[in-house]
């Protein structure tokens, strides 16, 4: 009798451990408060969802148009929720002459452009360059999934 209560002490101790985390929950007050504050590089704000290593889940908000880029093995979903402007995706990245790996000037060669608004929804598979080249305004906001892709 003490053998099978044990037992099931053990496989109620491994079900507790076995729970998932707690879904993450942020207002749209919450993002937009942590965006003004937020991570600044001079062209681009983030406001953190949540980040791990298999995925990211951010808020951006770019007021300039920035360097072509590829995440090897992430895709990436953007919802944009603020602005327009003309996004290309697939190609070639071409990198300025002298430039090191990093996004700053790359652009895209061969790609597909498109103009994005309010409302649309854009899915970058894995590894595919992607680039917003220019902005109608003064900014774009959008929502930012990226996962880990195996």
């Amino acid at each position: 009798m003490r053998t099978i209560l044990y037992m099931f002490i053990a496989m109620a101790s491994l079900a507790a451990a076995a729970d998932p985390p707690a879904a993450v929950s942020k207002t749209e007050t919450q993002l937009f408060t942590a965006l003004k504050a937020g991570a600044a590089t001079p062209d681009m704000l983030t406001s953190e969802v949540q980040n791990s290593d298999r995925h990211r889940i951010n808020i951006v908000k770019r007021t300039k148009a920035a360097g072509a880029v590829a995440h090897e093995g992430f895709a990436e979903l953007h919802h944009i929720i603020e602005g327009s402007g003309t996004l290309v995706t697939g190609g070639t990245i071409v990198r300025p002459t002298g430039g090191g790996r990093g996004a700053g000037g790359a652009t895209i060669q061969n790609g597909v452009s498109r103009h994005v608004a309010k409302g649309d929804v854009i899915l970058v598979p894995s590894g595919m360059p992607h680039w917003y080249k220019n902005l109608d305004g003064a900014s774009i906001t959008y929502l930012e999934v990226r996962w880990e892709e195996k």
